[in-house]
């Protein structure tokens, strides 16, 4: 047994302590973690909501930096209440370890869902919106995007090059491109009057199966994440009840 402070604790207590403190740290990191994943998603990426008639894509990267924001709150929560030796306090970070559990499987279940409507839907919009919207008047958010996409995933078109034959700009009397500048492997203004597979991606595939493998890798590791974090909190909530098991009754 050890006495510190005028509190007497045996070595279990004080493993359990140093235990739980670890974990709030490990914690703590993995809130930090999915803030930033949220942040990248919603700087980064944002480009491609314009391509999308939901909300979806921007709700889920303001949903990870709040959860972000909550497991660093309920870390420090933890960290004050296991230094502290606080029952009241360690009560308080139990309940918010319980409530994150809870809502980290509704949003599992939640974004499994959505993910098989945000599919046909990025099927049904994708090609309607590079034909009809591409570089046309008040569009440019699409056109930014479509760009983007193009050349960050090296495709062309929705299901391949040939969509574009059917565009509103690419079909304008003054337009004699056969596929936006973004086909070309290396870009350049009129690169695209050749739609030779030497010139553009064109054997590489449209950009709708390029896209949904993008965001379907994202969940998987999302996904993944969230199980790590889970394990982790049952592991917290185990020594949280134990810590408090131990502790002697606290006068505040």
């Amino acid at each position: 047994m050890e006495t510190r402070g005028g509190k007497t604790h045996t070595c279990g207590t004080i493993c359990l302590k140093y235990l739980l403190f670890l974990f709030n740290i490990l914690f703590w990191l993995a809130g930090g973690v999915v803030l930033a994943v949220g942040v990248w998603t919603l700087v980064e990426k944002s480009d491609y909501v314009s391509l999308l008639n939901s909300s979806f894509y921007s709700a889920s990267a303001y949903i990870l930096i709040a959860a972000g924001v909550i497991v660093i709150v309920t870390g420090i929560i933890g960290c004050c209440a296991t230094l502290k030796e606080m029952k009241s306090l360690l009560i308080v970070y139990l309940i918010l370890l319980l409530c994150i559990v809870l809502l980290e499987i509704i949003a599992g279940v939640l974004a499994y869902i959505k993910y098989q409507e945000l599919d046909e839907e990025l099927r049904q919009n994708l090609k309607v919106n590079m034909q009809q919207k591409y570089k046309q008047p008040g569009e440019e958010s699409v056109t930014q995007a479509v760009d983007k996409l193009q050349q960050e995933f090296m495709c062309c078109g929705s299901g391949n090059f040939s969509d574009w034959r059917d565009s509103v700009w690419i079909q304008a009397a003054d337009n004699a491109r056969l596929v936006p500048d973004s086909c070309c492997k290396t870009p350049s203004d009129l690169c695209g009057l050749r739609d030779h597979p030497s010139n553009i991606y064109n054997v590489e595939g449209g950009c709708i199966m390029k896209l949904e493998d993008f965001i379907l890798s994202q969940l998987y590791i999302l996904g993944s994440v969230g199980i790590g974090i889970a394990f982790l909190q049952i592991f917290g909530m185990m020594f949280t009840c134990c810590l408090y098991q131990n502790l002697k009754e606290d006068p505040y």
